[in-house]
């Protein structure tokens, strides 16, 4: 979890026992000793996202601060009577790394949903059943295009409410800021991130250029707008970002007709938190990933559910701790069949 374990081998024991049905990593498996093995768990209490009487429908994170819960910390003795409730959370968790053994990690993760994309509103307009069958093995319907979906005027805009919120915590609430960013490499998530982060007056010392990591994409299916655009598309139209090294020039994972499993996506998960828990020491973390894709990595973590609505935000203080011995080894499940229609569905009727 720091610079030693910049190459983390649980992949081994995790992933694909079952080659037959799991794509070809484009990423190289991490080769620290196969007897490490890093175990998360969210450590409840600071969020109310984290509360199971929290509606996630109809939670408002810019209404609520984040989510961040108005209590006391036991380092608040040592704070300013000054200190905002964000920065003394900030003081708390700091300290929790510094007095935690060398084997425990502590960081914050923002997890935030892309805005609304196309693919999002085709479904809503087609109705779920026929898009799953039919229009969501398409590239578009000659009108628009949701083929690794961009973002709608309405997904811009929610993207402009979390980039104004950050910057009203940033004046009021002293936030920490993310010291990493990391998105998905699909066009929904790049957009977002961008236009949520690029224009906050951050500190030369933690700029914005996210990493790219091919694993924090949405859950792999047969629908077009869960596969990404190459590698070239992504520099040419974002050349600020970093693409994180092995990254194939065109998708490897996706395959026509096939969707992963929960199962299947949570072991990429892990795979992914693993990477970054292995080689980031920074505290305060940004993932722009998808609704999918987070429910994943809330899994991982231990959290409970808590479904997103496009352009919302979930914060986890996560504790991983880097434990001696074998894991339980987890074999990868064979990929679904997508159900197809043999004709066009109709449109659903107005009630």
């Amino acid at each position: 979890m720091h610079a030693k374990f910049l190459q983390t081998a649980i992949l081994s024991a995790l992933v694909v026992t079952c080659a037959g049905h799991w794509a070809p990593r484009p990423t190289p498996a991490p080769s620290h000793p196969s007897s490490d093995f890093i175990n998360y768990t969210t450590v409840t209490g600071f969020f109310l996202q984290d509360e199971s009487s929290t509606d996630p429908g109809t939670f408002d994170y810019t209404a609520t601060n984040f989510g961040l819960i108005n209590r006391t910390y036991p380092t608040d003795n040592e704070c300013d009577k000054s200190f905002t409730q964000w920065q003394k959370f900030e003081h708390y968790v700091d300290t929790l790394n510094q007095r935690s053994g060398r084997n425990v990690d502590y960081k914050v993760l923002f997890m935030g949903r892309h805005g609304e994309g196309y693919h999002n509103v085709a479904e809503t307009y087609y109705g779920t059943p026929a898009w799953n069958c039919y229009w969501s093995l398409l590239d578009g319907n000659g009108t628009i295009v949701w083929a690794d979906a961009h973002l709608t005027p309405n997904g811009i805009a929610q993207a402009q409410i979390a980039a104004a919120f950050w910057a009203s915590r940033i004046t009021l609430q002293k936030i920490p800021l993310p010291q990493s960013y990391y998105t998905s490499p699909l066009s929904r998530c790049l957009a977002t991130a961008n236009i949520t982060f690029s224009t906050l007056p951050l500190p030369r010392s933690q700029p914005f250029i996210p990493t790219v990591k091919e694993l924090f994409r949405e859950g792999i299916s047969g629908h077009t707008c869960d596969r990404r655009s190459n590698k070239t598309y992504i520099h040419n139209s974002f050349p600020s970002y970093k693409i994180e090294p092995g990254f194939s020039e065109q998708d490897l994972l996706w395959r026509a007709g096939v969707g992963e499993v929960n199962t299947d996506e949570d072991i990429r998960s892990k795979t992914v938190l693993d990477e970054v828990f292995g080689s980031d020491d920074n505290t305060w973390i940004s993932v722009t990933s998808h609704s999918g894709e987070i429910a994943s990595i809330l899994r991982v973590l231990g959290h409970q559910a808590f479904g997103l609505n496009t352009g919302a935000v979930i914060p986890v203080l996560v504790k991983a701790v880097t434990i001696a011995g074998t894991p339980v080894a987890t074999a990868t499940l064979p990929w679904t069949t997508i159900s197809t229609c043999s004709t066009v569905p109709p449109l659903p009727t107005v009630t």
